[in-house]
Protein backbone atom coordinates (compact mmCIF):
# COMPACT_ATOMS: atom_id res chain seq x y z
CA UNK A 1 0.00 0.00 0.00
CA UNK A 2 1.26 3.55 -0.71
CA UNK A 3 1.89 5.57 1.72
CA UNK A 4 1.84 9.74 1.59
CA UNK A 5 5.12 11.03 3.93
CA UNK A 6 4.88 15.13 4.58
CA UNK A 7 7.55 17.10 5.00
CA UNK A 8 8.93 20.49 5.39
CA UNK A 9 10.17 21.95 2.83
CA UNK A 10 13.67 22.47 4.45
CA UNK A 11 13.77 18.51 4.49
CA UNK A 12 14.70 18.93 0.61
CA UNK A 13 17.87 20.81 1.40
CA UNK A 14 18.42 18.42 4.30
CA UNK A 15 16.93 14.80 3.72
CA UNK A 16 16.62 14.82 0.31
CA UNK A 17 18.46 11.28 -0.52
CA UNK A 18 15.58 9.92 2.30
CA UNK A 19 12.76 11.67 0.29
CA UNK A 20 14.15 10.04 -2.83
CA UNK A 21 14.04 6.71 -1.08
CA UNK A 22 10.87 6.74 -0.26
CA UNK A 23 9.88 7.34 -3.82
CA UNK A 24 11.34 4.09 -4.58
CA UNK A 25 8.33 2.45 -3.25
CA UNK A 26 5.89 4.30 -5.20
CA UNK A 27 4.98 6.38 -2.48
CA UNK A 28 4.64 9.79 -2.40
CA UNK A 29 5.93 12.76 -0.38
CA UNK A 30 3.70 16.15 0.20
CA UNK A 31 6.19 19.02 1.27
CA UNK A 32 5.15 21.32 3.42
CA UNK A 33 5.81 25.16 4.23
CA UNK A 34 5.35 26.77 7.12
CA UNK A 35 2.88 23.55 7.66
CA UNK A 36 0.66 23.79 4.86
CA UNK A 37 0.77 21.51 1.92
CA UNK A 38 2.35 23.25 -1.17
CA UNK A 39 3.63 20.31 -3.62
CA UNK A 40 4.10 16.98 -3.97
CA UNK A 41 6.75 15.05 -4.62
CA UNK A 42 6.35 11.67 -6.62
CA UNK A 43 8.67 9.54 -9.51
CA UNK A 44 9.18 9.97 -12.72
CA UNK A 45 7.22 6.32 -13.17
CA UNK A 46 4.42 7.79 -11.68
CA UNK A 47 4.32 11.45 -12.94
CA UNK A 48 4.67 9.57 -16.49
CA UNK A 49 1.58 7.47 -15.80
CA UNK A 50 -0.32 10.81 -14.53
CA UNK A 51 0.71 12.39 -18.02
CA UNK A 52 -0.53 9.40 -20.10
CA UNK A 53 -4.06 9.92 -18.05
CA UNK A 54 -4.28 13.64 -18.60
CA UNK A 55 -3.63 13.01 -22.18
CA UNK A 56 -5.98 9.84 -22.62
CA UNK A 57 -8.95 12.20 -20.81
CA UNK A 58 -8.02 14.88 -22.93
CA UNK A 59 -9.09 12.97 -26.35
CA UNK A 60 -11.91 11.45 -24.22
CA UNK A 61 -12.85 14.77 -23.94
CA UNK A 62 -12.37 15.72 -27.87
CA UNK A 63 -13.95 13.27 -28.65
CA UNK A 64 -17.06 14.05 -26.60
CA UNK A 65 -17.46 16.78 -28.22
CA UNK A 66 -16.73 16.08 -31.54
CA UNK A 67 -19.59 13.31 -30.72
CA UNK A 68 -22.20 16.55 -29.80
CA UNK A 69 -21.29 18.52 -32.59
CA UNK A 70 -21.93 15.54 -35.13
CA UNK A 71 -25.52 14.96 -33.66
CA UNK A 72 -26.49 19.22 -34.43
CA UNK A 73 -29.20 19.10 -36.55
CA UNK A 74 -28.35 21.25 -40.39
CA UNK A 75 -24.47 19.46 -39.78
CA UNK A 76 -22.69 19.21 -43.57
CA UNK A 77 -19.79 16.66 -43.39
CA UNK A 78 -17.24 17.15 -46.08
CA UNK A 79 -15.75 13.58 -47.69
CA UNK A 80 -12.40 13.10 -46.84
CA UNK A 81 -11.57 13.31 -50.00
CA UNK A 82 -12.66 16.95 -50.55
CA UNK A 83 -11.18 18.38 -47.79
CA UNK A 84 -7.73 16.94 -48.78
CA UNK A 85 -8.42 18.67 -52.41
CA UNK A 86 -8.86 21.77 -50.77
CA UNK A 87 -5.65 21.61 -48.90
CA UNK A 88 -3.46 20.61 -51.67
CA UNK A 89 -5.17 23.88 -53.75
CA UNK A 90 -4.70 26.23 -50.69
CA UNK A 91 -1.11 24.84 -50.87
CA UNK A 92 -0.50 25.15 -54.14
CA UNK A 93 -1.66 28.43 -54.45
CA UNK A 94 0.65 29.64 -51.96
CA UNK A 95 3.85 27.78 -53.13
CA UNK A 96 2.84 30.53 -56.46
CA UNK A 97 3.06 33.99 -54.66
Amino acid sequence: MLKTHVRPSRDLRNHYSEMVKALENHDHVIITNNGRGESVLISMEIYAEFEKFLHERYIYNELQKSKAQLSAPNIKLTPHNEVMAQLRQKREDRSRV
